[in-house]
């Protein structure tokens, strides 16, 4: 430890002269203040966000039920008149079976061409 200045020296005897004289009362409650302070030190603080996620979840979950539930009549109607709904929409992009057109590379123009006819 490095040497200590005067001031320093002298600081710490009052401090030390101050504590003696303190009852045993004082000096106990000072000794469970600081134990708790180091102890509030030692514990990770707590995040507050991280009580509010699980009802999130559950505020999303609801949200998501009460969508899929209710449905978009304008988007069913479009479906329907298209004459494809979007359990036929999801089996075809499922299909293992289904050819690979992308890899093959030997008729992509064909497929381009097919699907410009269709949507004009």
């Amino acid at each position: 430890m490095s040497e200590q200045t005067p001031f320093e020296k002298r600081t710490q005897e009052l401090l030390e002269e101050s504590t003696a004289r303190l009852d045993g009362r004082t000096l106990s409650r000072l000794t469970q203040a600081r134990h708790t302070a180091l102890d509030r030190l030692q514990q990770p603080a707590r995040q507050w966000w991280r009580s509010y996620v699980p009802a999130g979840a559950a505020a999303a979950v609801a949200v998501l039920a009460v969508v899929m539930w209710s449905g978009n009549p304008a988007v069913e109607s479009n479906l329907t008149a298209q004459g494809t709904s979007p359990v036929e929409d999801i089996e075809l992009l499922a299909d293992a079976d289904a050819p690979d057109f992308v890899d093959d590379g030997e008729d992509l123009e064909f497929y381009e061409w097919a699907a410009g006819e269709v949507e004009s």
